[in-house]
């Protein structure tokens, strides 16, 4: 009884294991030396075995392909369906979907397919084939197929597995034949994606296929009222890209009157904005809220011989390139043995008919004596032979009809002769110089195929779009001082002499800075209780000046400051100047060229009882920097000023120690003292 939990662990954890393995190799995950998983194997090498030069019905495809896939044909459909829109190895005739709306395809017996001209040539050669038996034991399949181009950074590739996923950027055609000859002439090169769906890509953090790429659509500004969406980003669709736009627009982010999809061959998406809304804002607020840009984390994860890895992009094209050699070495080696058997047998049969030694057997009785009286006859001759004569070459030439003999062609048999060796001249002229071989082999594809496949995703660098800086200022966040409350659902009331409502979006950050220095930074909220003391509420601006004149309570003494916004962490609190019962601000302008004035204790020995400031003449410091004394004398109230009354004051047309109280009314707020005042006079 104890023993059987152990039994049914160690059940689970084989099964379980045999599983993982099997979807990994089996199902999900393509392999190195083709580029290709096992249905997508199976759907071409189907392919190529039903292959007339006429389009078959894909539903009979799927069918034949079932003989080798044990997975259904709602598995093969889908594959044969994706790869045939990849456009590179399946000719389609019919609806096969559309990659940039992401409508479906028709059903499997209205539509048609058949192998490229492509596929055939590079993809099928039954002499470097390697066969096993398929699931069944009925028919033999391919353990993998001599692809004599790098599929799988051709087309790309993407799948789940357990425990391991991978997702590899599909390249340009002709910038990977290009690749391969750079390394074959021991060159520098790099390889960047290319997308059927366009747009942009930047590739600043591709790092070789296992970085990060962003992906943008081409967004065209037809008037200042009009958006088209030309291309989209890899891994949308139109309906996608419409949804996330329409999302966007809900929730505030963006503001469109309305979005209309035009796409047929060619990707088409027109979006109508709102009054007072600008084409060129709503582009950038486009990439930043919405799928016309995407980030794509790249995974470059296969099956190299029986287990998974990770390569580069770069290794997995020099494995490509270096099975390539090897394939093409392979197939020369084949040939030049065919060509030589070709004409070690036209040689022998010229020797046989031209010497007459057919009428060496006229006269024997048996089979061996015949094979003996040949192999006798030709031994005069072993030397201008490829190889020693065999069996099968002597019953080779008693199968000459003698009706060949009698019209044999001299001259045309020489002809072939010569052309023979002249084939066999050139194969070993290119084994010797495999490197040239391949490359002129690739140069053949690209003349050959090139013109068809051109570079469809521009490369670019951009920055990325702030989200802070595009967001609409769609919410209105108020205070309320009576209540002590904030936020956008908050109501002010001018009456009570509540602050204006700030403009802002979600993404901003309130600066809180209370009468008594104390400051905090907080997110925009719906309703948040602040208190009743706020002196100023503001958006947070790194570049935002401060110009403050404060009281300090401790030393009775009156300070001016200058600094920018002040770093922060949400929500800590801060202090301006040390705190106490006493201590305020006096006055808070921001930004250049502003001017104060500030009205002093009167004192008889004083020339005069004002003092005029420019803060421009006062250094940026820090927040927490005490500031520079305003006057050794008491301030009794301060209030902005206008630069002309700055200059008056400089052209002595007031008069020191003369202050008219109507003449300088406060501008924008008055901040008195009168209660500390009347305690100075008393």
């Amino acid at each position: 009884m104890d023993s059987t939990p152990g039994k049914l662990h160690k059940l689970f954890d084989q099964n379980f294991l045999e599983y993982t393995s099997y979807v990994i190799r089996e199902r999900a995950i393509p392999a190195v030396e083709d580029g290709l998983k096992p249905v997508q194997r199976r759907i071409l090498q189907t392919l190529f075995n039903m292959e007339d030069g006429r389009f078959h019905k894909v539903a009979n495809v799927v069918g034949e392909t079932m003989k080798l896939h044990p997975h259904g044909d709602a598995s093969i459909f889908a594959a044969l369906v994706n790869l045939a829109n990849k456009g590179y190895l399946i000719d389609r005739q019919g609806n096969f979907g559309n990659i940039y709306t992401g409508d479906q395809a028709s059903a499997a017996r209205y539509i048609e397919c058949r192998l490229s001209p492509l596929a055939k040539e590079v993809l099928f050669n039954k002499d470097l084939t390697e066969f096993i038996d398929s699931y069944d034991g009925r028919m033999i399949e391919p353990v993998t197929l001599p692809a004599k181009i790098p599929l799988l950074l051709l087309q790309g590739a993407e799948g789940i597995a357990v425990g391991m996923a991978t997702k590899i950027m599909p390249h340009n055609f002709c910038e990977l034949l290009e690749a391969q000859k750079a390394i074959l002439r021991n060159e520098d090169f790099q390889l960047f994606p290319d997308f059927p769906q366009k747009g942009y890509v930047d590739v600043t953090g591709y790092e070789d296929g296992n970085g990060k790429i962003r992906c943008r659509a081409r967004i065209e500004e037809k008037n200042d009222k009009t958006i088209i969406i030309r291309d989209i980003p890899y891994t949308t669709t139109t309906q996608s890209l419409i949804e996330s736009v329409e999302k966007a627009a809900k929730a505030g982010k963006i503001k469109i009157l309305s979005i209309s999809d035009y796409t047929a061959e060619e990707v088409e998406i027109e979006i109508k904005l709102a009054r007072g809304i600008h084409a060129g804002d709503t582009i950038k607020a486009l990439y930043a809220f919405t799928d016309c840009e995407v980030p794509i984390s790249p995974n470059l994860t296969l099956i190299k011989g029986d287990h998974p890895d990770t390569l580069s992009v770069s290794e997995v094209l020099r494995q490509n390139t270096t099975k390539l050699v090897d394939d093409l070495t392979r197939e020369l080696q084949i040939d030049l043995g065919r060509l030589k058997d070709r004409l070690h047998a036209r040689m022998l049969e010229q020797i046989f008919i031209e010497e007459r030694l057919y009428k060496n057997i006229e006269e024997q009785v048996s089979y061996k004596a015949v094979v003996e009286s040949i192999e006798v006859s030709l031994q005069p001759f072993s030397q201008e032979l490829i190889r020693p004569v065999s069996l099968e070459d002597i019953e080779r030439l008693l199968e000459i009809k003698i009706k060949r003999i009698s019209r044999f062609d001299i001259e045309r048999q020489q002809k072939e002769i010569r052309e023979i060796q002249k084939a066999i001249k050139a194969i070993e002229k290119s084994l010797k110089d495999m490197v040239g071989y391949t490359i002129s082999y690739l140069d053949g594809l690209l003349t050959k195929y090139g013109p068809n496949f051109p570079r469809l995703t521009e490369i670019a660098e951009f920055s990325e779009v702030s989200v802070r800086k595009v967001a609409l200022s769609n919410l209105s966040v108020g205070y309320n001082r009576e209540s002590g409350f904030l936020g956008h659902l908050i109501k002010a009331e001018e009456e009570q002499g509540d602050p204006q409502p700030i403009s802002c979006s979600e993404y901003d950050r309130l600066f809180l800075l209370y009468d008594t220095g104390m400051y905090k930074i907080i997110p925009v909220t719906e309703k948040l209780f602040v208190g009743h003391n706020l002196e100023w509420i503001g958006k947070v601006s790194k570049d935002l000046i401060f110009n403050m004149i404060y009281r300090d309570g401790d030393e009775n003494m009156t300070y001016i400051k200058r600094f920018k916004m002040p770093s922060f962490i949400l929500d800590k609190e801060y202090h301006l100047f040390p705190e106490h019962p006493r201590s305020k601000i006096m006055l808070l302008l921001f930004g250049k060229e502003r001017y104060a004035r500030a009205n002093l204790m009167p004192s008889p020995r004083a020339k005069t009882n004002v003092v005029d400031i420019d803060f421009d003449e006062f250094l940026l410091k820090g927040a927490s920097a005490k500031g520079k004394r305003l006057s050794n004398r008491t301030v009794r109230r301060v209030y902005e000023t206008t630069e002309k009354m700055q200059a008056e004051k400089k052209q002595n047309l007031v008069l020191p120690g003369l202050v008219e109280e109507k003449k300088d009314q406060p501008l924008e707020k008055d901040y008195s003292d009168d209660q500390e005042s009347g305690q100075e006079d008393q």
